[in-house]
């Protein structure tokens, strides 16, 4: 739906640009569809539920529209059990979103264009408020399952994903975290970060398996201005942090310039926090841009091992025109010398959303799976049509060639009852769904861990299609 708001912004061209069209059309209607049609054989050992969350804007954005980092939240959920599926999906309901509705068309402008509305649109309370985007990535914790957004509080979801309210775990994170957390398998822990744009502009903290904090939040040193940063990765020691150099400038976007302001004079570091309190080591290279780690881990030599999706820059967030190159690459750091050695682990081409077997977090890994690109058709930043896996000891890499199926991010379901000591990606399946860019139906596909290249045992129908969209989990059913 398009409409102009009175004094705001006008409405962006969705039909020209490509993340609110094509596979990644946003879908209004919420739905629930049980015993869907099944093409081969579920597992039948496979028993839980896989949720997927990403931008969905509900009305026709106003202004500006920046994939991936803005557009109203849906989460995906597709529960499988005992050979059978069923398929559910719903908004995540912020006041914002709540008022748009209301007033039946989009009333916020797009974070690059800093439209707010007023109290006599949407009341006091919202008035002046930046909108609330609890759409980029949904997990577990203490109990409780969490949309969650960049940098902000996330929105609590019931199991079958209404939407509860705004989550600051009992006050303890007031200005909210990562969209990118990690949940240590060994001790229940979820580690999580979250940046702003007034000191301290970096800090950490640590939520017990309960959900209560265990570290409230605590600002790393030396991080004199704000600065983006989406994802982390932590080792048994550490946590870890890559600041490419990619700032928030207020004062210029206040000019009508840019939010964000890439200056690769300045390189790119990464922190080495210690897990137990003890002082950050930074270390130091040439500027590059991370969206997505795969996992990190302790070396025998003292060091630590990060595996990442390495960019040359941010892409469509700074105004550069050059080239992007991009690519799965292994960084050595040396804590003590302060220094990182890169090494591409494939060819540099188009590929993101990186993961590995969720037990191996934070410990040595072996696979890495990926969406990637064939190169067979031209697709736009964010779609993929096909899966790569990476084997990172021998350098050995497979395939599985999608087709016509655009595919999401790939993510590893564990067999029950396995140790994640058995071997990465061997014993279990990978899932996620597809979409069908000539039909535009849409899929859940369950692919063997074991030969991953011979394609899916299982493809779910889901009933409606489901945009491209970002990151997801697989939930066991809790016993």
């Amino acid at each position: 739906m398009t409409t102009t708001v009175p004094g705001g912004p006008p409405p962006v061209d969705a039909a020209h640009d490509p993340h609110l069209s094509g596979s990644f059309e946003p879908v209004i209607d919420e739905i629930d569809a049980g015993d869907l049609e099944v093409t081969g054989e579920l597992p039948p050992e496979m028993d839980g539920m896989y949720l997927r969350n990403g931008p969905n804007p509900r009305f026709t954005p106003l202004g500006s529209y920046v994939y991936p980092l803005e557009g109203d939240g849906m989460v995906h959920g597709l529960w499988v059990s005992e050979g059978r599926a069923r398929y559910s999906n719903r908004f995540v309901h912020t006041p914002m979103l709540d008022a748009e509705i209301a007033a039946g068309r989009a009333l916020w402008g797009g974070l690059m264009t800093g439209y707010t509305p007023g109290a006599d649109e949407v009341g006091p309370t919202l008035a002046g408020t930046m909108k609330d985007l609890p759409d980029i990535n949904v997990v577990r914790h203490g109990g409780k399952l969490l949309a969650l957004a960049e940098a902000a509080p996330p929105y609590a979801l019931t199991p079958e994903l209404a939407t509860v309210g705004k989550e600051t775990f009992g006050g303890s994170l007031p200005a909210g975290m990562c969209a990118h957390p990690k949940i240590d398998p060994r001790t229940g822990e979820m580690v999580v970060f979250t940046y702003g744009l007034e000191a301290p502009y970096l800090t950490w903290s640590v939520l017990g398996p309960d959900g209560a904090a265990r570290r409230l939040p605590t600002a790393v040193p030396d991080v004199d201005t704000p600065v983006m940063i989406h994802d982390m990765a932590i080792t048994e020691r550490y946590v870890v942090l890559v600041l490419g150099p990619l700032y928030f400038d207020v004062a210029a976007a206040m000019r009508g310039g840019s939010l964000l302001a890439w200056r690769p004079d300045d390189g790119t570091r990464i922190a080495l926090i210690p897990r137990d309190g003890g002082s950050v080591r930074w270390a130091h290279t040439d500027a590059f841009w991370s969206w997505h780690s795969a996992n990190a881990f302790d070396a025998e030599d003292g060091g630590v091992v990060l595996d990442y999706v390495e960019w040359s820059r941010p892409g469509g967030l700074s105004p550069n025109t050059s080239p992007v190159v991009g690519g799965i690459t292994r960084a050595r750091i040396d804590p003590a010398r302060g220094t990182i050695a890169r090494d591409f682990l494939t060819d540099p081409h188009g590929m993101e959303f990186p993961r590995v077997d969720d037990r191996r977090l934070g410990r040595r890994h072996d696979v890495i799976a990926l969406g990637a690109k064939s190169g067979r058709v031209e697709l736009p930043n964010g779609e993929f049509d096909a899966v790569l896996w990476v084997d990172t000891a021998t350098g050995h890499t497979v395939t599985w060639d999608a087709g016509d199926l655009s595919v999401g991010e790939p993510c590893f379901v564990p067999r029950p009852g396995g140790s994640a000591d058995e071997g990465d990606a061997t014993h279990g399946w990978w899932v996620t769904f597809a979409t069908d860019r000539t039909d535009r139906s849409s899929w859940f596909v369950v692919i063997p861990g074991a030969d991953p290249g011979s394609g899916p045992v299982a493809r779910v129908r889901i009933p409606v299609r489901v945009p491209l969209g970002l990151h997801g989990a697989w939930l066991p059913t809790q016993e």
